[in-house]
């Protein structure tokens, strides 16, 4: 696996992500809370829920997960220069998505949840067990799939079709990072198909 290289198409975080709905009950967050997570302010009209701010802190937390695997993978020393770089980027999408979910709940009247202590991300993640760069993109090919998931999973709770369209765009952007360090893998494609979501 030490010649695995990530390869991005020109283009212009574990089972906890996928289980974080479940540990929310069947609770959905209100039409403000998706507008703005999406960053469709104009339509967050009227006042969200403690309900919806404990959602998004959940959801804050898996992105604080993610982007702190990204950033120990990058520190590792085993990843190549090229794949480094795309783990960088993939970084960088996350931490977006951290900003958009903290501006929610600040705006929501709640306090984004803080980023633990590296080491209790570290423990978390077995990290110990990381000896090579497949390693490193295995657990990131993980966590992507659980945010793939998660995303799916919220997605019902949209009226707006116009918010099930920008949900659907996140769903594929987590999906595209699966793919391309599946793809880094040598993992074979599903054969089946609907095999996210499920």
């Amino acid at each position: 696996m030490s010649s695995t290289a990530l390869t991005i198409p020109p283009t212009g975080i574990v089972n906890d992500r996928r289980n974080f709905l479940a540990g929310v009950g069947k609770a959905t967050l209100s039409a403000t809370a998706v507008a703005l997570i999406v960053g469709c302010e104009s339509l967050a009209q009227g006042s969200g829920t403690m309900s919806d701010v404990n959602i998004l802190n959940t959801a804050l937390g898996l992105e604080h997960e993610g982007i702190m695997a990204y950033q120990i993978g990058a520190e590792s020393g085993l990843l190549q220069p090229e794949v480094l770089k795309v783990a960088v980027m993939f970084q960088g999408h996350h931490k977006e998505h951290r900003e958009i979910l903290a501006g929610a709940i600040r705006k929501l009247g709640g306090t984004p949840v803080a980023e633990k202590p590296k080491a209790e991300y570290a423990a978390a993640l077995n990290v110990a067990s990381i000896k090579n760069q497949a390693d490193v993109l295995r657990l990131a090919a993980r966590l992507e799939r659980g945010a793939t998931n998660a995303y799916i999973g919220v997605m019902p709770a949209f009226a707006d079709r116009g918010l099930a369209q920008v949900a659907a765009r996140l769903v594929a952007d987590e999906s595209m990072h699966w793919t391309v360090l599946a793809s880094a893998l040598g993992e074979p494609l599903p054969a089946k198909a609907l095999s996210f979501g499920a």
